[in-house]
């Protein structure tokens, strides 16, 4: 019988509690809601995938930090591709994603002081980063041009890369500086 973890289904829940919030509020279309349900979908199976693959039985301390990121992340997609259709609240929109970049800033130093810093926790956070940062890059395309698509672009590209040259794939040294950097 396979291991229920309770943490990615706490997440998908969460979501959808959420994106009935923006809808009650601020109008939430079908394919907003559709963008933050499936993105809220495919972050329980991965996070479920990867905690089955770690052996981890549950969520650590900077992992619950990181799944509430990813819940204002699945808001902040919702909220960008309902703007194609009719005008978004900026406010909402800044709000939700100031949140979660300072959030950002939590998790890590939450996994170090707990001692529960994980591989799983590490490559959690940056996927959620990576996806925040794409969304964003889509919602200002249209007003700064589409350039700024290849900022989003890159952690997906890198990846695709990755399966054509195998190289890419090693684990890298620590360096302060990809911090600094990233």
């Amino acid at each position: 019988m396979p291991t229920v973890r309770s943490g990615p289904v706490i997440g998908l829940s969460a979501q959808l509690v959420v994106l009935a919030a923006l809808a009650a509020t601020v109008g939430l279309s079908t394919a907003g809601w559709l963008a933050g349900a499936g993105y809220a979908a495919l972050t329980c199976l991965a996070l479920s995938r990867g905690l089955h693959l770690s052996g981890a039985s549950r969520l650590g301390p900077a992992d619950r930090v990181t799944l509430a990121r990813a819940v204002l992340v699945g808001a902040v997609t919702a909220l960008v591709v309902d703007s194609f259709g009719h005008p978004t609240p900026v406010g909402l929109l800044v709000a939700l994603s100031t949140v979660a970049l300072l959030l950002d800033a939590v998790d890590g130093q939450v996994a170090r002081r707990t001692g529960t810093v994980s591989a799983l926790g590490a490559r959690f956070d940056m996927e959620v980063d990576a996806f925040l940062i794409l969304v964003l890059s889509v919602y200002v395309a249209p007003a700064a041009g589409s350039w700024v698509l290849a900022i989003g672009a890159m952690r997906y590209v890198f990846v695709a890369a990755s399966a054509v040259l195998p190289w890419l794939r090693g684990a890298l040294p620590p360096r302060y500086w990809r911090k600094v950097v990233a």
